[in-house]
């Protein structure tokens, strides 16, 4: 894995190598990510950019399932190096290079009644998060809906049913929860989590209810808690810097104009209705356990993974401050 410095010097090398190599007029350029194509960030995420930019003849080439490269935890390497144009992927995968960012995955730091895109950009936009975006552009930045317990064989209700337990985590914030829970954290890409459940190797996952369709984790699955205070799961669309400088006037006009939080709104809604979607699933298949935890029970879990919340983000040098810019404080 390349580190934060080797990503910088890469991405300024690849920078000016797509400048001088990109033909006048390039229009076509390549959106690679890990999952299928039908997984929810086809018709929340790839399709609006693409409906946005059609019209000034930009073409966005989607290669989906890893055919450029395959690994969940390369991907932006991936976009410095100009393997790819465009890539989805997740800040956790790789959570040494976005300290700030996880700030935001962090068990109650998403306020009520507040989008978790706008948490993201708030910082991003004054400059909090520049630097963990060597070599590339945001095109979208947001948050997943609320983690949940997808579990096999065992009901969550209290902090004390996860003791000894093995529970999957996609970055560094879910695991320092998972840990205050008295339960071990490990950490994997998605793709393997189907295999792990079945096999036993893990026993239970943290994540977005959006992942048990998109992963189809209902079939290795049985338990589902809802309501504990476990944070949220972030996600970026880069680009290249050299494949963005290198458009047209036309055609960076056309992909500026749904960059930002326009994408990311419309990445952020389709992850939340996919997750209603989901749960409505589980719940009406009548062999599951669907619980959501009462507000007391909510707050056992909240007195062990807020002090969490806050020795994190009293470890990140200008944490707080990062913190408050993204709440808007």
């Amino acid at each position: 894995m390349l580190n934060f410095t080797t990503l910088r010097a890469a991405g300024a090398v690849a920078a000016t190598a797509a400048v001088l190599a990109a033909p006048a007029g390039a229009t076509t350029l390549r959106f690679a990510h890990w999952v299928p194509p039908q997984h929810t960030l086809t018709a929340s995420t790839i399709q609006p950019l693409i409906d946005a930019t059609a019209a000034s003849g930009l073409e966005i080439q989607v290669y989906p399932g890893g055919e450029l490269g395959a690994g969940p935890l390369e991907q932006y390497v991936r976009a410095v190096t100009g393997a790819a144009d465009i890539v989805w992927g997740l800040q956790g995968y790789t959570s040494t290079q976005f300290p700030r960012t996880m700030i935001s995955e962090l068990p109650g730091a998403l306020p009520e009644g507040m989008h978790g895109y706008d948490m993201l950009w708030n910082a991003y936009d004054a400059g909090e998060l520049a630097n963990e975006f060597p070599g590339t552009v945001p095109l979208a930045l947001w948050l997943s809906e609320p983690n949940v317990f997808i579990m096999r064989d065992h009901d969550i209700r209290t902090p004390a049913d996860l003791a000894g337990l093995k529970i999957r985590v996609s970055g560094s914030a879910a695991a320092a929860a998972v840990e205050s829970l008295g339960a071990t954290p490990v950490q994997m890409p998605a793709g393997e989590i189907y295999n792990s459940l079945q096999t036993g190797l893990i026993d239970g996952v943290i994540t977005g209810a959006s992942a048990i369709g998109d992963f189809r984790l209902d079939e290795v699955a049985n338990s589902y808690t809802l309501g504990a205070p476990l944070g949220h799961i972030s996600f970026y669309v880069v680009m290249n810097q050299g494949a963005y400088d290198s458009l047209s006037d036309e055609e960076r006009t056309a992909l500026d104009s749904i960059a930002g939080r326009e994408l990311s709104a419309s990445a952020e809604a389709g992850w939340y209705a996919r997750a209603d979607q989901v749960i409505g699933q589980i719940t009406d298949a009548g062999d599951n356990t669907v619980y959501t935890l009462t507000p007391e029970e909510a707050a056992a879990f909240s007195d062990l993974t807020f002090p969490v919340r806050d020795a994190v983000v009293a470890s990140i040098d200008g944490g707080e401050e990062v913190l408050h810019t993204m709440q808007g404080m």
